[in-house]
């Protein structure tokens, strides 16, 4: 099957919900906007904060292992990821039969900043005591996971979400990949 699809990762706060919206109004009606959260919240049948604290964060891993499994059987998607689905290389394998991997990437202070505005109870792994501590540890752990698994990367600090869907189109023209 030809790559019709594009996923983008990237840690929390980085835009991927935002930008991949947009990213669907540029490419044209064909494409439907998926979150890999919305997938897992329906399989669950609960939110992604009771997961964690009523099953663990194993289980949710389980149910983001079948919702990148049920992306890679649609087409014509852009797809927000959540931010540790690249933490189980199955999820990568699912993604790569269909989508393009693309890297949002911004600076720990933005992404603090934007954390802040979203609201940090929505964040089940990030210590609303200590919330910059956790993103720098966690982005420190993840970023090779991330940088290994994307197609290409780009950066979303200080920029607006019509440049950042403009840059990604011109990137995957320039690869001849859309």
């Amino acid at each position: 099957m030809k790559k019709d699809s594009i996923a983008l990762i990237g840690f929390m706060g980085t835009g991927k919900s935002v930008v991949g919206k947009a990213l669907v109004k540029q490419l044209g009606k064909e494409f439907e906007f998926l979150e890999t959260d919305d997938i897992i919240i329906k399989l669950a049948g609960k939110s992604i904060p009771e997961i964690f604290s009523e099953n663990g964060e194993a289980i949710f891993r389980h149910y983001e292992i079948e919702a990148c499994k049920k992306i890679s059987k649609q087409s014509k998607v852009v797809v927000s990821c959540g931010g540790g689905v690249v933490l189980n290389q199955i999820n990568i394998d699912n993604l790569r039969k269909n989508c393009y991997i693309i890297l949002l990437n911004s600076s720990i202070q933005e992404i603090y900043k934007r954390i802040l505005k979203d609201g940090i109870i929505s964040r089940p792994l990030i210590d609303p005591t200590s919330p910059l501590d956790d993103i720098k540890e966690l982005l420190e752990y993840r970023q090779p996971f991330y940088d290994s698994a994307a197609d290409f990367r780009i950066e979303t600090t200080g920029k607006s979400i019509k440049r950042i869907v403009k840059n990604i189109i011109t990137k995957l023209k320039s690869l001849n990949l859309f």
